[in-house]
């Protein structure tokens, strides 16, 4: 398969959202469930402060993090996708959606947990680079980073290993690998800053 050698651009997204408001079976895929069981359990603290997930899709991740976070900073980089996100957490009021195209749409605020849940591979290796020390520099002391994605095979710019590795190794020395879970079909990494 060949791979883009560009990174993935919003529009891409915008048009897969139009064709299928649930293009990756979010809702109902049992993998997915799995998925979202293990990134919760993995996550090192009960509670956080103030969580950023990247790539929030239609919000049944963001639903239950909601549970784990006193405010929760959801974006993703098509706007399609947060109408729905935004029904399905209309009871979290501890939960902001906004439409951002991560790295460089980046907010300027400082968090404990930082989620990218199958999004860094869309992105070529300089923008890994960037989105790690994007990540690092609003990382509070001592806070989490949790990275999950498929290591299947796809056409995206890099694999699901290669974008994981690129940023643990951009990441260093402001994080350090804390837990490490594989699955035949997707990684889960736990990071935490310095």
């Amino acid at each position: 398969m060949n791979r883009r050698a560009e990174t993935i651009p919003a529009s891409y997204f915008d048009a897969l959202y139009t064709e299928n408001p649930d293009p990756w079976n979010f809702a109902s895929s049992p993998y997915e469930r799995q998925k979202y069981d293990a990134t919760l359990a993995a996550l090192p603290r009960d509670l956080y402060e103030h969580a950023f997930e990247v790539g929030c899709s239609i919000g049944i991740l963001t639903r239950r993090l909601a549970h784990r976070c006193r405010r929760l900073l959801a974006v993703d980089a098509s706007e399609t996708p947060l109408r729905e996100a935004r029904r399905i957490c209309a009871d979290r009021p501890n939960v902001t959606f906004e439409h951002r195209f991560i790295p460089q749409e980046w907010p300027d605020e400082t968090f404990d947990l930082i989620v990218l849940s199958e999004v860094i591979y869309y992105l070529t290796a300089p923008l890994v680079a960037a989105a790690a020390t994007r990540v690092c520099a609003s990382l509070a002391p001592q806070g989490d980073i949790v990275l999950v994605h498929w290591i299947g095979e796809t056409d995206y710019p890099l694999s699901g290993d290669e974008a994981t590795e690129q940023f643990i190794a951009s990441a260093r020395p402001h994080a350090r690998l804390v837990g490490q879970q594989r699955t035949s079909r997707h990684r889960l990494d736990v990071l935490r800053g310095s």
